[in-house]
């Protein structure tokens, strides 16, 4: 198992942050190198409020990423949900504000993304910290348009 998740991060810090974007997709890009994960995108209010509620497990290049319509004060909590996560808080650029790692799962306690928070990728817990992906890191997805730190091509 260890040699599965050692040979999928290899390849997914291999891959190329300069390809272009795709919504099904967001690449984290750091001073670690970079990420690409596979992702569902929650981009209206039902789709947010159920999130990860529910899903037993995830593969490790997978995650969940949840657009609003524009920046605001996000919270989150972990009510129904079944695996730990992290949760990369980001702002109009796609920088990582906020880095909440290891929410437990079923917690009810609110997480504070902050304020001016645009987008949020959730990806399995414990991840962030294996990878080095930090506050200050930056998304890569369509979702940035204009404002984006790293555009897509």
């Amino acid at each position: 198992m260890k040699m599965l998740l050692g040979a999928a991060l290899a390849a997914c810090l291999a891959s190329s942050a300069s390809a272009s974007c795709n919504p099904g997709a967001v690449t984290v890009i750091g001073d670690f190198g970079q990420a690409r994960f596979k992702v569902d995108v929650a981009d209206t209010n039902e789709t947010r409020a159920r999130g990860l509620m529910f899903v037993e497990q995830m593969s490790v290049l997978e995650g969940m990423l949840f657009i609003y319509e524009s920046p605001r004060h996000a919270t989150f909590w972990m009510k129904n949900t079944l695996i730990p996560l992290d949760m990369l808080f980001a702002d109009e650029t796609g920088t990582i504000v906020t880095l909440h790692e290891n929410a437990i799962p079923g917690d009810e306690t609110t997480i504070d993304g902050g304020e001016g928070v645009l987008v949020v990728l959730e990806i399995n817990g414990g991840l962030s910290s294996r990878l080095g992906i930090a506050e200050g890191d930056v998304l890569q997805h369509p979702s940035f348009g204009d404002a984006a730190a790293a555009p897509c091509e």
